[in-house]
Formats: structure tokens, C-alpha cells, sequence
């Protein structure tokens, strides 16, 4: 059943049942404590700037108006 979310839930049960019920609040606490660089709330301009260069590289696609005096009808003919 690995990979699954029935075995998931059986490993997760196993998992508390072998270290104790805060096992998992162990785990990311630990985890959590690791870190050092404070994240982005630590340096607003760092966050700023990412998020800047992020929208740049942007792989959406941009929305185009379009009036319809611009569109020629005869690009949208239907096909039999």
C-alpha cells in the first residue's frame, strides 16, 4: 500500500505509535529551529525584489483586450 493515502495513514499510526503521539510536531519543530536566514518577513527589499524578478519571468500568458472595431470578421469564418 505504499503511496497511497490508506498507507500513509498506516505508516503515520506506526510512526506514533513507535515515538509517541508528538512525533510529527517533533520533526518540524526540529526542522523549523534550522533555519537561519529569517525568511522574507526578516528583509522586506529581499522579498520585494523577488517577487519583482518572480512577476518578470512570469510563464502565464498576458490578457489582451480587444474592441471589436479592431477585429476583422472575416478572420472568424466557420468552417462546414
Amino acid at each position: 500500500m505504499a503511496g497511497t493515502p490508506k498507507g500513509g495513514a498506516a505508516a503515520a499510526e506506526t510512526n506514533k505509535k513507535k515515538y509517541g503521539p508528538d512525533f510529527y510536531a517533533r520533526i518540524g519543530a526540529m526542522g523549523g529551529k534550522k533555519g537561519t536566514t529569517g525568511g522574507f518577513f526578516a528583509n522586506r527589499d529581499l522579498a520585494r525584489e523577488a517577487g519583482r524578478k518572480g512577476g518578470r519571468i512570469s510563464r502565464r500568458t498576458k490578457n489582451v483586450d480587444v474592441d471589436a472595431k479592431d477585429v476583422n470578421q472575416d478572420d472568424f469564418t466557420l468552417a462546414a
